[in-house]
């Protein structure tokens, strides 16, 4: 009996960034391993990479992410010291940390010159073969993992696939927004046009490119063509583009939940969230939020003196600055 290979076997992860929207926390280790309860970002990109059929993890790193590559490396004295403890649940944890069928390859970014260009680093090790990117940033919670979906979705169309979500008009500006053919509401849909972070007034729909890619080898020679695009960076959106005039791509409304860890409003959503569904601490976390005062959470001593302190002119002062009415007057 054989047994088929994936259709895709490799997945790139650019996480050459510099994180610098969570300064100072950022400063000397990478946004990537900000944990989400127990778990760094970049474990959970690469667990849904693995469940999706991957077993080549390319790494497309830059300055100060050395922790990412200690973060897969084996630590044999961590592993003895457990062992040696008895501690054999944490011991196993450690151990799921990286299968022994995947392996991992790292690749600098010479410069920060855009996701498009982090996508071109990977090519040596991508070879001619379809492949995974995976933007750690966006987490997304479901019940079969976004790149499993996308994957079913190549098996059927053979084609490149963008994961995308409606997203609200006033932000199309921060993302690749694509225009498809037939229902913008439809699960599956070809492309029909693509392009970087436009204007509201101007985006041809609210259907956003998510960091979840499956791409064709043929975008490598459609990225060294490609010249600065916005930002002054060689744009994957333009990549994916030019690809477009020559074969199908294809867009794909996941099923899940999205969290944009990219900002720290997002990240702390994510941590809450995945803490509520956290099989050791989910019940008693549960407790601890239904037991907060929401109204004085967080807030100093003095903060909160001041904040129980009635703004002026709101209903209470006005009510003790006006003047009492004698009885019987009009």
């Amino acid at each position: 009996m054989t047994v088929s290979k994936p259709a895709i076997r490799t997945a790139v992860f650019p996480v050459a960034g510099r994180g610098t929207r969570f300064l100072p926390a950022t400063k000397a280790s990478p946004k990537e391993m900000l944990p989400v309860v127990d778990k760094p970002l970049i474990q959970y990109a690469v667990e849904e990479a693995l469940a999706a059929g991957a077993r080549r993890l390319v790494f497309i790193t830059g300055a100060s992410k050395r922790a990412i590559e200690d973060h897969f490396d084996s630590d044999q004295e961590l592993e003895h010291m457990l062992d040696r403890q008895g501690k054999s649940d944490l011991l196993k944890q450690l151990h799921s940390v990286l299968p022994s069928y995947a392996s991992c390859i790292y690749i600098r970014q010479p410069a920060p010159l855009g996701l498009g260009h982090a996508v071109l680093c990977a090519q040596p090790a991508v070879g001619a073969e379809p492949f995974f990117v995976h933007l750690a940033d966006d987490l997304i919670r479901s019940d079969v993992g976004c790149l499993a979906q996308m994957a079913r979705v190549y098996e059927a169309k053979r084609a490149s696939v963008l994961a995308v979500e409606a997203v609200a008009r006033r932000d199309t500006e921060k993302y690749g927004i694509v225009a498809v053919e037939g229902s913008e509401k439809s699960v599956t849909s070809r492309v029909r046009s693509i392009v970087e972070k436009p204007k509201p007034a101007e985006a041809p729909s609210n259907l956003a490119v998510v960091g979840r890619y499956i791409l064709a080898p043929a975008i490598f020679e459609h990225l060294e063509k490609l010249g600065h695009g916005a930002g002054g960076e060689i744009q994957l959106t333009d990549g994916i583009a030019a690809l477009m005039r020559e074969e199908a791509v294809y867009a794909y409304r996941f099923s899940g939940k999205r969290y944009d860890c990219g900002n720290k409003l997002g990240y702390l959503q994510a941590t809450v969230e995945y803490a509520l569904g956290h099989p050791e601490l989910g019940t008693r976390f549960r407790r601890y939020l239904e037991g907060l005062d929401l109204a004085h959470a967080g807030l100093t001593g003095a903060t909160r003196s001041r904040a129980r302190r009635p703004r002026r002119g709101s209903r209470g002062s006005a009510a003790r600055r006006a003047p009492r009415r004698s009885r019987g007057t009009a």
